[in-house]
Protein backbone atom coordinates (compact mmCIF):
# COMPACT_ATOMS: atom_id res chain seq x y z
CA UNK A 1 0.00 0.00 0.00
CA UNK A 2 1.29 3.59 -0.64
CA UNK A 3 -0.24 5.71 2.50
CA UNK A 4 1.60 8.72 4.19
CA UNK A 5 1.30 10.50 6.91
CA UNK A 6 -1.35 10.15 9.33
CA UNK A 7 -3.39 7.03 7.17
CA UNK A 8 -0.20 5.08 7.88
CA UNK A 9 0.41 5.99 11.30
CA UNK A 10 -3.12 4.46 11.87
CA UNK A 11 -2.38 1.74 9.86
CA UNK A 12 0.83 0.97 11.12
CA UNK A 13 -0.60 0.41 14.99
CA UNK A 14 -3.62 -1.80 13.62
CA UNK A 15 -0.74 -3.92 11.57
CA UNK A 16 0.81 -4.05 15.03
CA UNK A 17 -1.95 -5.38 16.50
CA UNK A 18 -3.25 -7.62 14.12
CA UNK A 19 -3.12 -11.26 15.08
CA UNK A 20 -1.46 -13.85 12.60
CA UNK A 21 -3.17 -14.82 9.61
CA UNK A 22 -1.02 -17.13 8.24
CA UNK A 23 0.32 -20.20 8.32
CA UNK A 24 2.23 -20.67 11.71
CA UNK A 25 6.29 -20.35 11.84
CA UNK A 26 7.74 -23.70 13.55
CA UNK A 27 9.51 -21.64 16.16
CA UNK A 28 8.90 -18.24 17.78
CA UNK A 29 12.17 -17.24 19.56
CA UNK A 30 12.39 -14.02 22.10
CA UNK A 31 16.32 -13.27 20.79
CA UNK A 32 17.25 -11.02 23.90
CA UNK A 33 15.43 -13.84 26.54
CA UNK A 34 17.79 -14.05 29.26
CA UNK A 35 20.11 -11.28 28.20
CA UNK A 36 19.79 -7.73 29.87
CA UNK A 37 18.48 -5.98 26.12
CA UNK A 38 19.12 -2.03 26.15
CA UNK A 39 16.26 0.36 25.38
CA UNK A 40 13.69 -1.89 24.65
CA UNK A 41 11.19 -5.14 25.89
CA UNK A 42 11.00 -7.80 23.34
CA UNK A 43 12.56 -8.69 20.55
CA UNK A 44 11.07 -12.15 18.29
CA UNK A 45 12.87 -13.95 15.34
CA UNK A 46 9.82 -16.43 14.00
CA UNK A 47 11.15 -19.27 12.13
CA UNK A 48 9.69 -21.02 8.97
CA UNK A 49 10.88 -24.44 8.29
CA UNK A 50 11.24 -25.42 4.19
CA UNK A 51 9.47 -28.67 3.96
CA UNK A 52 12.87 -29.81 1.78
CA UNK A 53 15.75 -27.48 3.08
CA UNK A 54 18.02 -26.58 0.85
CA UNK A 55 20.79 -24.97 2.98
CA UNK A 56 20.22 -21.59 2.78
CA UNK A 57 18.49 -19.21 5.13
CA UNK A 58 17.18 -15.85 5.41
CA UNK A 59 16.62 -13.44 7.58
CA UNK A 60 13.79 -11.15 6.88
CA UNK A 61 13.13 -7.31 7.90
CA UNK A 62 10.15 -5.46 7.18
CA UNK A 63 9.51 -2.10 6.35
CA UNK A 64 7.43 0.41 7.83
CA UNK A 65 10.02 4.03 8.24
CA UNK A 66 11.49 2.49 11.33
CA UNK A 67 8.37 3.65 12.86
CA UNK A 68 6.61 0.05 13.17
CA UNK A 69 6.39 -3.41 10.75
CA UNK A 70 4.54 -4.18 7.95
CA UNK A 71 4.26 -7.37 9.49
CA UNK A 72 1.81 -9.40 7.19
CA UNK A 73 2.86 -8.44 3.15
CA UNK A 74 6.87 -7.93 4.19
CA UNK A 75 6.34 -10.33 6.86
CA UNK A 76 5.21 -13.72 7.39
CA UNK A 77 3.95 -13.88 3.54
CA UNK A 78 7.68 -13.59 2.86
CA UNK A 79 8.53 -16.30 5.31
CA UNK A 80 5.89 -18.42 3.97
CA UNK A 81 7.03 -18.03 0.18
CA UNK A 82 10.71 -18.27 0.85
CA UNK A 83 9.89 -21.67 2.82
CA UNK A 84 7.99 -22.94 -0.09
CA UNK A 85 10.88 -22.56 -2.17
CA UNK A 86 13.08 -24.51 -0.03
CA UNK A 87 14.54 -21.93 1.94
CA UNK A 88 14.59 -21.39 5.56
CA UNK A 89 12.86 -17.89 6.48
CA UNK A 90 13.40 -16.25 9.79
CA UNK A 91 11.34 -12.65 10.09
CA UNK A 92 12.70 -10.37 12.46
CA UNK A 93 10.89 -8.11 14.67
CA UNK A 94 13.45 -5.56 15.89
CA UNK A 95 12.84 -2.51 17.32
CA UNK A 96 11.29 0.35 16.09
CA UNK A 97 10.56 3.74 17.15
CA UNK A 98 6.60 3.26 17.61
CA UNK A 99 4.02 4.39 15.28
CA UNK A 100 2.69 6.87 17.70
CA UNK A 101 5.95 8.82 17.50
CA UNK A 102 4.80 9.95 14.04
CA UNK A 103 2.57 12.51 16.13
CA UNK A 104 4.21 12.52 19.34
CA UNK A 105 7.44 13.68 19.88
CA UNK A 106 8.28 12.08 22.77
CA UNK A 107 11.98 11.11 21.90
CA UNK A 108 13.07 14.88 22.78
CA UNK A 109 12.32 14.26 26.20
CA UNK A 110 13.09 10.16 26.42
CA UNK A 111 15.75 8.24 24.04
CA UNK A 112 12.95 5.70 23.15
CA UNK A 113 14.26 3.14 20.69
CA UNK A 114 16.78 4.65 18.21
CA UNK A 115 20.17 3.66 16.63
CA UNK A 116 21.66 1.61 16.79
CA UNK A 117 19.05 -0.19 18.34
CA UNK A 118 17.93 -1.93 15.17
CA UNK A 119 21.15 -2.63 13.74
CA UNK A 120 22.22 -4.94 17.13
CA UNK A 121 18.44 -7.01 16.79
CA UNK A 122 20.16 -7.57 13.03
CA UNK A 123 23.25 -8.65 14.63
CA UNK A 124 21.51 -10.73 17.04
CA UNK A 125 19.31 -12.30 14.94
CA UNK A 126 22.06 -13.63 12.38
CA UNK A 127 23.94 -14.99 15.52
CA UNK A 128 20.98 -17.00 16.47
CA UNK A 129 20.55 -18.07 13.28
CA UNK A 130 24.45 -19.00 12.22
CA UNK A 131 24.72 -20.29 15.47
CA UNK A 132 21.00 -22.85 15.87
CA UNK A 133 22.15 -24.01 12.01
CA UNK A 134 22.22 -27.71 12.85
CA UNK A 135 18.94 -27.16 14.46
CA UNK A 136 17.41 -26.12 11.31
CA UNK A 137 20.03 -28.06 8.69
CA UNK A 138 20.98 -25.04 7.06
CA UNK A 139 24.81 -23.71 5.81
CA UNK A 140 25.52 -21.37 8.57
CA UNK A 141 27.94 -19.72 5.29
CA UNK A 142 24.46 -19.22 3.32
CA UNK A 143 22.37 -17.31 5.90
CA UNK A 144 21.64 -13.90 4.33
CA UNK A 145 19.12 -11.14 5.20
CA UNK A 146 16.39 -9.45 2.94
CA UNK A 147 14.63 -6.17 4.02
CA UNK A 148 11.95 -3.75 2.40
CA UNK A 149 11.59 -0.34 2.48
CA UNK A 150 13.37 0.44 6.16
CA UNK A 151 13.94 -3.29 6.05
CA UNK A 152 15.98 -3.01 3.23
CA UNK A 153 18.40 0.05 4.98
CA UNK A 154 18.33 -2.05 7.93
CA UNK A 155 19.72 -5.49 5.42
CA UNK A 156 22.48 -3.13 3.93
CA UNK A 157 23.50 -1.81 6.87
CA UNK A 158 24.17 -5.34 8.51
CA UNK A 159 26.20 -5.58 5.55
CA UNK A 160 27.78 -2.86 5.26
CA UNK A 161 28.29 -2.66 9.54
CA UNK A 162 29.33 -6.24 9.54
CA UNK A 163 33.23 -4.85 10.99
CA UNK A 164 31.55 -3.47 13.75
CA UNK A 165 30.08 -5.95 16.86
CA UNK A 166 27.00 -3.62 18.02
CA UNK A 167 26.65 -6.89 20.12
CA UNK A 168 29.50 -6.53 22.27
CA UNK A 169 28.28 -3.11 23.60
CA UNK A 170 24.74 -5.10 24.77
CA UNK A 171 27.09 -7.50 26.37
CA UNK A 172 27.20 -10.55 24.53
CA UNK A 173 29.75 -12.01 23.16
CA UNK A 174 29.69 -14.48 19.53
CA UNK A 175 31.91 -15.62 17.45
CA UNK A 176 29.72 -16.04 14.76
CA UNK A 177 30.19 -14.42 11.74
CA UNK A 178 27.81 -11.08 11.66
CA UNK A 179 28.25 -10.72 7.84
CA UNK A 180 25.68 -11.99 6.21
CA UNK A 181 26.45 -14.06 2.61
CA UNK A 182 24.09 -11.94 0.69
CA UNK A 183 21.49 -8.86 1.03
CA UNK A 184 18.22 -8.76 -0.98
CA UNK A 185 17.05 -4.81 -0.32
CA UNK A 186 13.62 -4.27 -2.12
CA UNK A 187 12.50 -0.54 -2.70
CA UNK A 188 15.05 0.27 -0.21
CA UNK A 189 15.92 3.41 2.03
CA UNK A 190 19.14 4.12 1.35
CA UNK A 191 20.31 7.60 2.60
CA UNK A 192 19.97 9.78 5.51
CA UNK A 193 21.19 13.01 3.41
CA UNK A 194 19.07 15.38 1.21
CA UNK A 195 17.50 15.92 -1.18
CA UNK A 196 16.12 11.62 -1.83
CA UNK A 197 15.92 11.22 1.71
CA UNK A 198 13.00 9.32 3.02
CA UNK A 199 12.16 11.88 6.20
CA UNK A 200 9.91 9.08 8.48
CA UNK A 201 12.58 6.78 8.19
CA UNK A 202 15.42 8.80 8.76
CA UNK A 203 13.25 10.30 11.90
CA UNK A 204 12.77 6.89 13.22
CA UNK A 205 16.48 5.71 13.01
CA UNK A 206 18.35 8.53 14.69
CA UNK A 207 15.30 10.00 17.19
CA UNK A 208 13.78 13.10 16.91
CA UNK A 209 16.67 14.80 19.19
CA UNK A 210 19.49 13.37 16.40
CA UNK A 211 17.70 14.30 12.83
CA UNK A 212 19.70 17.49 12.40
CA UNK A 213 23.42 16.04 13.17
CA UNK A 214 25.06 15.92 9.61
CA UNK A 215 27.71 13.96 11.12
CA UNK A 216 25.05 10.90 12.25
CA UNK A 217 22.84 11.44 9.06
CA UNK A 218 26.25 10.65 6.65
CA UNK A 219 27.36 7.98 9.02
CA UNK A 220 24.34 6.39 8.46
CA UNK A 221 23.86 7.03 4.57
CA UNK A 222 24.85 3.82 3.29
CA UNK A 223 25.88 4.82 -0.27
CA UNK A 224 28.58 6.40 1.53
CA UNK A 225 29.30 3.25 3.59
CA UNK A 226 29.91 0.54 1.06
CA UNK A 227 32.95 -1.62 2.22
CA UNK A 228 35.18 -3.43 0.32
CA UNK A 229 34.17 -6.95 1.60
CA UNK A 230 30.10 -6.06 1.20
CA UNK A 231 28.78 -9.43 0.41
CA UNK A 232 26.99 -9.58 -2.80
CA UNK A 233 23.64 -7.52 -3.62
CA UNK A 234 20.56 -8.00 -4.88
CA UNK A 235 17.96 -4.86 -6.24
CA UNK A 236 15.13 -3.99 -7.02
CA UNK A 237 12.71 -0.71 -6.78
CA UNK A 238 10.23 1.20 -9.25
CA UNK A 239 10.24 4.63 -10.63
CA UNK A 240 6.97 5.33 -9.41
CA UNK A 241 7.61 4.69 -5.97
CA UNK A 242 5.34 7.54 -4.33
CA UNK A 243 6.80 6.94 -0.67
CA UNK A 244 10.89 5.94 -1.23
CA UNK A 245 12.22 8.14 -4.08
CA UNK A 246 13.91 5.89 -6.93
CA UNK A 247 17.02 7.71 -6.06
CA UNK A 248 17.83 5.94 -2.91
CA UNK A 249 17.99 2.96 -4.85
CA UNK A 250 20.08 4.49 -8.09
CA UNK A 251 22.90 5.69 -5.47
CA UNK A 252 22.90 2.25 -4.27
CA UNK A 253 23.53 0.90 -7.09
CA UNK A 254 26.32 3.46 -7.84
CA UNK A 255 27.73 3.26 -4.65
CA UNK A 256 28.40 -0.91 -5.13
CA UNK A 257 29.54 -0.61 -8.84
CA UNK A 258 32.40 1.79 -7.95
CA UNK A 259 33.65 -0.51 -5.54
CA UNK A 260 33.02 -3.49 -8.01
CA UNK A 261 30.41 -5.41 -5.39
CA UNK A 262 29.21 -8.06 -7.61
CA UNK A 263 24.77 -7.29 -7.46
CA UNK A 264 22.15 -7.13 -9.64
CA UNK A 265 20.05 -3.99 -9.81
CA UNK A 266 16.07 -4.52 -11.45
CA UNK A 267 14.75 -1.23 -11.91
CA UNK A 268 11.05 -1.30 -12.84
CA UNK A 269 8.81 1.42 -14.66
CA UNK A 270 5.74 0.63 -12.43
CA UNK A 271 5.33 -0.92 -9.25
CA UNK A 272 5.65 2.10 -6.43
CA UNK A 273 5.94 0.74 -3.02
CA UNK A 274 5.16 -1.74 -0.50
CA UNK A 275 4.42 -4.90 -2.71
CA UNK A 276 6.08 -6.89 -1.02
CA UNK A 277 5.42 -11.15 -2.21
CA UNK A 278 1.71 -10.14 -3.60
CA UNK A 279 0.40 -11.71 -6.21
CA UNK A 280 -1.84 -8.68 -6.47
CA UNK A 281 -0.40 -5.42 -5.61
CA UNK A 282 2.38 -3.70 -7.50
CA UNK A 283 2.29 -4.67 -11.51
CA UNK A 284 2.88 -7.27 -13.16
CA UNK A 285 6.00 -5.99 -14.43
CA UNK A 286 7.20 -5.57 -10.71
CA UNK A 287 6.40 -9.12 -9.71
CA UNK A 288 8.57 -10.02 -11.83
CA UNK A 289 11.24 -9.77 -8.98
CA UNK A 290 10.50 -12.87 -7.16
CA UNK A 291 11.40 -15.50 -9.76
CA UNK A 292 14.41 -12.86 -10.82
CA UNK A 293 15.56 -13.15 -7.06
CA UNK A 294 15.21 -16.87 -6.95
CA UNK A 295 17.27 -16.74 -10.27
CA UNK A 296 19.87 -14.94 -8.86
CA UNK A 297 19.99 -17.01 -5.54
CA UNK A 298 20.25 -20.04 -7.46
CA UNK A 299 23.75 -18.48 -9.32
CA UNK A 300 25.18 -17.73 -5.76
CA UNK A 301 25.56 -20.85 -4.52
Amino acid sequence: MNLSGSTAAILGFFLLLSPLCHASPADTVALWKGEKMPFGKEVTLYAYRAESPNGTAIVICPGGSYHWLDQSGEGFEVGEWLASKGITAFVLFYRTAGAAEIAWHTRLLFRGKRHPDMITDAQRALQYVREHSSTYGIDPERVGMMGFSAGGHLVMSAACFSGTDFLRAAGIATTASLRPAFVAAIYPVVTMRPPYVHCRSRRGLLGDNRVGNRILRDSLSLELKIPDDCPPVFLVNCLDDPVVDYHNSVLLDSALTRKGIPHVYHQYSRGKHGFGVSDYYGSPESRQWKEAFLNWLAGLF
